[in-house]
Protein backbone atom coordinates (compact mmCIF):
# COMPACT_ATOMS: atom_id res chain seq x y z
CA UNK A 1 0.00 0.00 0.00
CA UNK A 2 1.30 3.40 -1.18
CA UNK A 3 2.20 5.73 1.67
CA UNK A 4 0.45 9.41 0.86
CA UNK A 5 3.74 10.84 -0.19
CA UNK A 6 4.89 8.36 -2.72
CA UNK A 7 1.03 8.69 -4.13
CA UNK A 8 2.18 12.20 -4.34
CA UNK A 9 5.62 12.02 -5.91
CA UNK A 10 3.92 9.61 -8.05
CA UNK A 11 1.44 12.67 -9.21
CA UNK A 12 4.51 14.82 -9.80
CA UNK A 13 5.93 12.26 -11.83
CA UNK A 14 3.03 12.09 -14.03
CA UNK A 15 2.84 15.50 -14.32
CA UNK A 16 5.60 16.21 -15.77
CA UNK A 17 8.09 19.81 -15.78
CA UNK A 18 7.25 23.03 -17.04
CA UNK A 19 5.13 23.59 -19.76
CA UNK A 20 2.67 26.47 -21.18
CA UNK A 21 0.00 25.47 -22.78
CA UNK A 22 -2.05 28.25 -24.42
CA UNK A 23 -4.72 25.56 -24.65
CA UNK A 24 -4.26 24.32 -20.72
CA UNK A 25 -6.75 26.99 -18.62
CA UNK A 26 -4.17 26.43 -15.49
CA UNK A 27 -1.36 28.50 -17.55
CA UNK A 28 2.02 28.10 -16.76
CA UNK A 29 1.95 24.71 -14.67
CA UNK A 30 5.36 22.98 -13.43
CA UNK A 31 5.01 19.20 -11.97
CA UNK A 32 1.05 19.92 -12.37
CA UNK A 33 1.05 23.06 -9.88
CA UNK A 34 0.01 25.80 -11.62
CA UNK A 35 0.95 29.34 -11.16
CA UNK A 36 -2.91 30.19 -10.33
CA UNK A 37 -1.92 28.05 -7.57
CA UNK A 38 1.16 29.47 -6.59
CA UNK A 39 -0.46 32.86 -6.77
CA UNK A 40 -3.04 31.81 -4.10
CA UNK A 41 -0.54 30.63 -1.90
CA UNK A 42 1.81 33.38 -2.62
CA UNK A 43 4.87 31.85 -3.87
CA UNK A 44 7.09 34.48 -5.18
CA UNK A 45 10.39 31.93 -5.01
CA UNK A 46 12.24 34.86 -6.97
CA UNK A 47 11.89 37.38 -4.78
CA UNK A 48 10.38 40.04 -6.49
CA UNK A 49 7.74 40.82 -5.34
CA UNK A 50 5.03 39.01 -7.48
CA UNK A 51 4.68 35.69 -8.86
CA UNK A 52 4.67 35.15 -12.26
CA UNK A 53 6.60 32.62 -14.86
CA UNK A 54 9.67 32.54 -13.67
CA UNK A 55 8.69 31.77 -10.14
CA UNK A 56 7.00 28.53 -11.71
CA UNK A 57 10.02 27.78 -13.27
CA UNK A 58 12.03 27.66 -10.18
CA UNK A 59 9.49 25.65 -8.16
CA UNK A 60 11.42 22.27 -7.10
CA UNK A 61 9.95 18.38 -7.19
CA UNK A 62 10.12 18.24 -3.64
CA UNK A 63 7.91 21.55 -3.22
CA UNK A 64 5.80 20.27 -5.42
CA UNK A 65 4.71 17.47 -3.75
CA UNK A 66 4.35 19.13 -0.32
CA UNK A 67 2.06 21.56 -1.51
CA UNK A 68 0.19 18.97 -3.37
CA UNK A 69 -0.04 17.01 -0.07
CA UNK A 70 -1.47 19.93 1.79
CA UNK A 71 -3.81 21.63 -0.12
CA UNK A 72 -5.04 18.84 -2.46
CA UNK A 73 -5.40 15.66 -0.32
CA UNK A 74 -5.46 16.92 3.76
CA UNK A 75 -7.13 20.05 3.02
CA UNK A 76 -9.64 18.89 0.81
CA UNK A 77 -10.57 16.22 3.48
CA UNK A 78 -9.42 13.26 0.59
CA UNK A 79 -7.75 11.55 3.77
CA UNK A 80 -11.35 11.17 5.40
CA UNK A 81 -12.52 9.12 2.02
CA UNK A 82 -12.33 5.27 2.14
CA UNK A 83 -8.47 4.37 1.22
CA UNK A 84 -10.10 2.67 -2.06
CA UNK A 85 -11.17 5.73 -3.41
CA UNK A 86 -8.25 8.13 -1.83
CA UNK A 87 -5.63 7.95 -4.62
CA UNK A 88 -7.47 8.05 -7.54
CA UNK A 89 -9.62 11.12 -5.94
CA UNK A 90 -6.25 12.69 -5.05
CA UNK A 91 -5.09 12.26 -8.62
CA UNK A 92 -8.42 13.79 -10.18
CA UNK A 93 -8.06 16.50 -7.92
CA UNK A 94 -4.62 17.91 -8.77
CA UNK A 95 -6.10 17.31 -12.30
CA UNK A 96 -9.28 19.02 -12.32
CA UNK A 97 -10.13 20.36 -8.78
CA UNK A 98 -13.19 20.17 -7.47
CA UNK A 99 -14.93 18.65 -10.59
CA UNK A 100 -12.52 15.53 -8.67
CA UNK A 101 -15.43 15.38 -6.27
CA UNK A 102 -18.34 16.39 -8.58
CA UNK A 103 -18.07 13.47 -10.53
CA UNK A 104 -17.92 11.46 -6.92
CA UNK A 105 -20.82 12.60 -5.34
CA UNK A 106 -22.87 12.15 -8.90
CA UNK A 107 -21.97 8.83 -8.77
CA UNK A 108 -22.99 7.99 -5.23
CA UNK A 109 -25.92 10.29 -5.40
CA UNK A 110 -27.10 7.92 -8.60
CA UNK A 111 -26.39 4.89 -6.23
CA UNK A 112 -29.23 6.21 -4.38
CA UNK A 113 -27.41 7.96 -1.62
CA UNK A 114 -28.88 11.45 -0.17
CA UNK A 115 -25.53 13.82 -1.56
CA UNK A 116 -25.60 17.10 -2.33
CA UNK A 117 -23.46 17.95 -5.91
CA UNK A 118 -21.01 20.89 -4.86
CA UNK A 119 -17.54 19.62 -4.88
CA UNK A 120 -16.72 19.76 -1.12
CA UNK A 121 -15.65 17.02 1.17
CA UNK A 122 -18.09 17.56 4.46
CA UNK A 123 -19.90 15.52 6.59
CA UNK A 124 -22.75 14.60 4.26
CA UNK A 125 -20.19 13.52 1.89
CA UNK A 126 -18.20 11.23 3.95
CA UNK A 127 -20.89 9.46 4.88
CA UNK A 128 -22.37 8.77 1.60
CA UNK A 129 -19.55 7.56 0.24
CA UNK A 130 -18.72 5.42 3.35
CA UNK A 131 -21.68 4.16 2.97
CA UNK A 132 -21.95 3.43 -0.75
CA UNK A 133 -17.83 1.93 -0.49
CA UNK A 134 -19.53 -0.41 2.39
CA UNK A 135 -22.02 -1.61 -0.18
CA UNK A 136 -19.74 -2.53 -3.25
CA UNK A 137 -16.27 -2.29 -1.61
CA UNK A 138 -15.01 -4.24 -4.95
CA UNK A 139 -16.43 -1.53 -7.62
CA UNK A 140 -16.62 1.68 -5.94
CA UNK A 141 -13.03 2.63 -7.13
CA UNK A 142 -13.85 1.39 -10.63
CA UNK A 143 -16.58 3.13 -10.90
CA UNK A 144 -15.26 6.07 -9.72
CA UNK A 145 -12.34 5.74 -12.23
CA UNK A 146 -14.76 4.55 -14.84
CA UNK A 147 -16.77 8.50 -14.66
CA UNK A 148 -13.83 10.27 -14.59
CA UNK A 149 -13.07 8.55 -17.86
CA UNK A 150 -16.50 9.74 -19.18
CA UNK A 151 -16.06 13.39 -17.96
CA UNK A 152 -12.68 13.43 -19.94
CA UNK A 153 -14.63 12.20 -23.02
CA UNK A 154 -17.18 14.32 -21.70
CA UNK A 155 -14.90 17.38 -21.91
CA UNK A 156 -13.76 16.97 -25.36
CA UNK A 157 -17.30 16.92 -26.71
CA UNK A 158 -18.09 19.87 -24.96
CA UNK A 159 -14.40 21.97 -26.44
CA UNK A 160 -12.77 21.38 -29.59
CA UNK A 161 -9.54 22.60 -27.79
CA UNK A 162 -9.76 20.11 -25.11
CA UNK A 163 -9.71 16.97 -27.30
CA UNK A 164 -5.56 16.82 -27.90
CA UNK A 165 -5.77 15.50 -24.34
CA UNK A 166 -8.11 12.82 -24.74
CA UNK A 167 -6.78 11.79 -28.11
CA UNK A 168 -3.40 11.76 -29.03
CA UNK A 169 -2.34 12.81 -33.11
CA UNK A 170 -2.52 8.97 -33.84
CA UNK A 171 -6.34 8.42 -32.65
CA UNK A 172 -5.23 6.85 -29.87
CA UNK A 173 -5.87 7.47 -25.97
CA UNK A 174 -4.68 10.58 -24.85
CA UNK A 175 -3.00 11.39 -21.42
CA UNK A 176 -5.97 11.69 -19.53
CA UNK A 177 -7.80 8.50 -20.80
CA UNK A 178 -4.54 6.99 -19.59
CA UNK A 179 -4.41 8.51 -16.40
CA UNK A 180 -8.08 7.53 -15.70
CA UNK A 181 -7.36 4.16 -16.70
CA UNK A 182 -4.69 3.62 -14.53
CA UNK A 183 -7.16 3.64 -11.56
CA UNK A 184 -9.26 1.09 -13.01
CA UNK A 185 -8.72 -2.68 -13.26
CA UNK A 186 -7.34 -3.79 -16.70
CA UNK A 187 -11.11 -5.42 -17.17
CA UNK A 188 -12.40 -2.67 -17.61
CA UNK A 189 -10.57 -0.33 -19.97
CA UNK A 190 -11.68 0.22 -23.72
CA UNK A 191 -9.70 -1.58 -25.89
CA UNK A 192 -8.39 0.52 -28.57
CA UNK A 193 -11.38 0.13 -31.22
CA UNK A 194 -13.80 1.00 -28.58
CA UNK A 195 -11.57 4.66 -27.72
CA UNK A 196 -11.78 5.16 -31.53
CA UNK A 197 -15.19 4.92 -31.78
CA UNK A 198 -16.22 7.00 -28.85
CA UNK A 199 -14.22 9.97 -30.39
CA UNK A 200 -14.94 9.42 -33.92
CA UNK A 201 -17.69 11.91 -34.04
CA UNK A 202 -14.43 14.51 -33.22
CA UNK A 203 -13.37 14.62 -36.87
Amino acid sequence: MQSIHEIASDIVAREGGFVNDPDDPGGATKYGVTIHTMRRLGLDLDGDGDVDVSDVRKLSRDRATQIFIDHYFHRSKIAQLPQVLQASVFDMNVNAGANSVKILQRLVRRLGFRIGVDGQIGPQTISAVRQATQNAPDHIGDAYGIERRNYYYALGDRRKRSRKYARRQDGSKGGWIVRAEEFIASKYHLTDAEHRARVASWG
